[in-house]
């Protein structure tokens, strides 16, 4: 075994131990204060430079010389989600209905080690490594709460991962262009006029309008959307009435719109109100759309996406181009104002994300240590020359 493969493994052994901490104490978005200040601990243990932002929870740090660029900035997000964990595990949770159910703790521990291997070699840096621990990841509220403090001014790219349970442990997915989906809620308020159920007549059903809307938005991914794009419409949740013997004269529709592609995510969106208020108005019922905004789609750099797999056999590590995930990430808002590239991070899970049994093999730590050193190093050479 090399002396750098030696100290992989021994600062790996290091980071499992403080993945099984964090996911020991498991904080929901941001309220993530004792997590922050561990994260502060133990980058502060091995003489890491912390920077001084204005946040609540979530911390900055940066290796290299303060008085040289180019900047590049390596994320992982750090909250929990509200799940009762159910794994059995010697380190479950210890708060109730609180759990590290999509990893997050897996993120934070390897950008940990990451930042451990890089310190090793700071002097050897050409240039600063930004460390983001980002708060309210699955709020997708978080990255812009980055970006407001301006922990992102003087970086030249950023790059992250997320893990992915279908991917075996050694094997990294990188893929230029969309990757994760834009993910907007919707809530949908319809209002009828109430009867008594034996004279519907006497009433304006809100349940029928309801059902009809649900029916007719299919169409908009079938007739809207073309074959060679995609896009996702889930109503989720239906509620209306009390009783049995009853029209009501409201209702409530819940859901999602996924997509992957900025200009197909304007036009479903545009085209669902289209849809909702023409139908509530042919049933002479009025409907109004509320939208939950969620982050745009992840669409990785090509360079970056180059210089990830350059990174990968420099680790010699195995990559592959990844299926794209419906699922919502907010490191697409920093892709809005920098180039950005995100990865899946093989992990051989059992379980998908946000599963109350979701865990993943621990042996994916000193992969991704490896890998984001290596690609910290290439892409400040990079942007150096």
């Amino acid at each position: 075994m090399t002396k750098q493969n030696e100290s992989l493994r021994v600062t790996a052994d290091r980071i499992v131990d403080i993945r099984r901490e964090l996911h020991r104490y498991p904080e929901l978005s941001n309220e993530e204060f004792e997590t922050t200040a561990r994260i502060r601990g133990w980058l502060e243990e091995a003489q890491i430079r912390i920077l001084d932002y204005s946040l609540s929870t979530g911390i900055i740090a940066e290796i290299g010389d303060a008085q040289k660029g180019p900047i590049i900035a390596l994320r992982a997000d750090i909250d929990a989600l509200p799940i009762q964990e159910e794994t059995g595990l010697s380190y479950a949770s210890l708060y109730p209905g609180r759990m590290h159910a999509c990893g997050h703790d897996f993120h934070t521990a390897a950008l940990i080690g990451t930042a451990y291997a890089l310190k090793e070699k700071e002097h050897l840096l050409k240039g600063r490594v930004r460390l983001i621990f980002q708060p309210a990841e699955e709020k997708a509220k978080g990255a812009q709460q980055i970006i407001n403090s301006g922990a992102l001014e003087g970086v030249q790219a950023i790059f992250g991962m997320h893990n992915k349970p279908d991917l075996p442990v050694g094997t990294i997915g990188i893929k230029e262009g969309p990757l994760m989906a834009a993910a907007d809620g919707f809530i949908v308020e319809i209002a009828g006029k109430g009867s008594h159920a034996a004279v519907p007549e006497a009433g304006i059903d809100p349940i029928v309008t309801a059902s009809h809307i649900i029916t007719a938005l299919q169409a908009i991914v079938s007739r809207n959307v073309s074959s060679l794009k995609s896009a996702v419409i889930s109503v989720t949740k239906l509620h209306s009435g009390t009783t049995w013997n009853v029209i009501p004269d409201k209702a409530l529709l819940e859901g999602t719109i996924r997509t992957f592609d900025e200009e197909v995510r304007g036009d479903v969106l545009h085209r669902f109100s289209q849809v909702v208020d023409g139908v509530a108005a042919a049933f002479g019922t009025t409907a109004t759309v509320r939208w939950i905004e969620g982050p745009p789609p992840v669409n990785n750099d090509p360079i970056l996406a180059k210089l990830g797999t350059a990174a990968a056999a420099a680790a010699e590590y195995m990559t592959v181009v990844p299926v794209p995930s419906p699922a919502g990430e907010d490191f697409a808002v920093y892709q809005q104002h920098i180039p950005g590239l995100f990865v899946f991070m093989g992990t051989s899970g059992l379980h998908e994300w946000h599963h109350p049994s979701f865990d993943l093999d621990e042996q994916s730590i000193p992969v991704s240590i490896g890998f984001f050193t290596a690609l910290a190093e290439l892409a400040l050479e990079h942007y150096a020359e």
